[in-house]
């Protein structure tokens, strides 16, 4: 696939993710209330604005804010970069895999550009489960992020695939 063609998946696959992620949680911070969860279709969905200082589940949020600034801007950061750089120059992917990547880095920039502008904090605000087991308070970025690594593990490169063989 040519340099011009993965340009213009990631540009339409990032602001498709990433307009409805900030739009999300533009919501959540106007008309949710706050650290508050309100319950619908028999408690199995439960939507209230809360803000997440850490990573997934809210993993490391009692870290010092010098170990938050290194571990959630610096190494993500350069972990996104990373990724950016891969997915531009990666010539084994099939458009399918680089769907997949890419919805991984347009979930992480948004919470990367959340984090940025929340004072290192992410808006969270969706909770499912039935009874006591719920997942974690998580958002449409986390969304993404969760279908790219779904849809990554059944993707194949172009080497594997049987019709180049």
């Amino acid at each position: 696939m040519s340099i011009l063609k993965r340009i213009q998946m990631i540009l339409v696959i990032c602001l498709i993710s990433i307009g409805i992620d900030q739009g999300t949680k533009w919501y959540a911070s106007e008309y949710l209330p706050k650290f508050e969860m309100t319950s619908y279709w028999n408690d199995m969905l439960r939507i209230g604005y809360t803000e997440n200082t850490g990573a997934f589940l809210g993993l490391g949020s009692g870290m010092s804010d010098s170990a938050k600034f290194w571990i959630f801007v610096c190494a993500v950061g350069f972990i996104l970069s990373a990724l950016f750089i891969y997915v531009l120059k990666t010539k084994t992917h099939t458009a399918y895999g680089l769907s997949s990547l890419i919805l991984i880095f347009s979930g992480g920039i948004s919470n990367f550009y959340d984090r940025a502008i929340n004072n290192g904090a992410v808006i969270d605000f969706l909770n499912l489960g039935i009874g006591s087991l719920r997942t974690g308070i998580f958002n449409v970025a986390d969304m993404a992020i969760m279908l790219g690594v779904f849809l990554l593990l059944f993707a194949k490169d172009k080497k594997t695939d049987p019709k180049d063989i």
